[in-house]
């Protein structure tokens, strides 16, 4: 055969394909009961462990119609929806409050959704101290309601001046989240890292770049979690990134892909069947959240888009 380099290539692609479908193939056949997975990846997703992944649906708060809270929490008992997501801005006022509410319910806290002062990655010691303080204030409210961890972001866009993107900075980010993580654990819940697009953070974009700094902090207290609408425009495979995660995955965000809108509102971009399978082969058992607008009416859309993450999660 003539040597060429589009042929070595093709020959070494081919046999790279081959070898990850192998390896594939080999793991899941190896568990008795499981579906083979097939290189189209048309049957569905066979677990990597012995865990039972469950689709947990969860709203934030402005997602289900409704003028007070138990109004929400009605409309989502009706949907079978069994998480909730409140901001963390004032939760420590809202603790009983909410726990009033839920009680009672099939209902459950998931994350807190940030809520904290400052940013951690701020050159100024002052506002990295209104940050850590901040984010423990809402840390003890978090586990008082049983929630399963308060999001953050290390850094948006727009926060500057910012520590520069080195290795000391990612040490010192490790060094935070530990002192953070820890005092999570201790008040039995979480700290979890959300990667953002491009377009609003710099610092932490892609799901396997936060478990990598959860898996060297090595703190049961600090988590990651990844997020639909942003994976859309950072990642090359939604299945591969929860993968990536692995155990470290604390938390999912769900939104149409193309207007941040509800599942279901942009069409057939609103295919997340390629996360699912991932998320089933991790065995993912924690919540899939909604965090998104609407552009119809709430009392048509919020069911089409439950209903909508029900079938393609059976699909996967």
């Amino acid at each position: 055969m003539t040597f060429s380099r589009r042929n070595f290539l093709r020959t070494t692609l081919s046999g790279a394909a081959l070898a990850v479908g192998s390896t594939t193939i080999a793991a899941c056949s190896s568990k008795s009961g499981q579906q083979t997975a097939t290189l189209a990846g048309e049957k569905k997703a066979c677990s990597l462990n012995d865990k039972k992944a469950e689709l947990k649906i969860s709203f934030q708060e402005g997602t289900a119609p409704g003028e007070s809270l138990n109004e929400k929490l009605d409309y989502m008992e009706k949907l079978g929806v069994v998480g909730f997501e409140p901001g963390g801005r004032g939760l420590g006022e809202r603790v009983k409050e909410i726990k009033d509410a839920l009680n009672g319910r099939n209902i459950k806290v998931s994350a807190i959704c940030a809520g904290f002062d400052g940013f951690i990655l701020s050159t100024d010691p002052a506002i990295r101290k209104q940050c850590m303080d901040t984010m423990k204030e809402i840390i003890t409210a978090a586990g008082e309601l049983g929630s399963t961890g308060v999001i953050i972001v290390p850094a948006f866009n727009g926060q500057v001046p910012v520590l520069p993107h080195t290795m000391e900075t990612r040490d010192f980010l490790c060094e935070q989240f530990n002192e953070m993580g820890t005092f999570a654990a201790q008040n039995g819940t979480t700290v979890i890292f959300e990667p953002l697009n491009r377009k609003e953070c710099f610092y932490l974009r892609q799901v396997a770049d936060a478990a990598s700094i959860c898996r060297d902090i090595n703190n049961p207290g600090v988590r990651c979690m990844g997020d639909f609408w942003h994976m859309t425009w950072e990642e090359p495979s939604d299945m591969g990134a929860f993968i990536s995660a692995g155990d470290y995955l604390q938390h999912v965000h769900v939104a149409s892909r193309k207007r941040r809108s509800m599942p279901g509102e942009d069409g057939d971009a609103d295919n997340y069947i390629n996360g699912f399978k991932g998320l089933k082969m991790i065995g993912y058992d924690k919540y899939v959240s909604f965090e998104c607008g609407c552009q119809g009416k709430r009392e048509t859309v919020v069911p089409a888009a439950v209903k909508l993450l029900r079938e393609q999660w059976e699909q996967a």
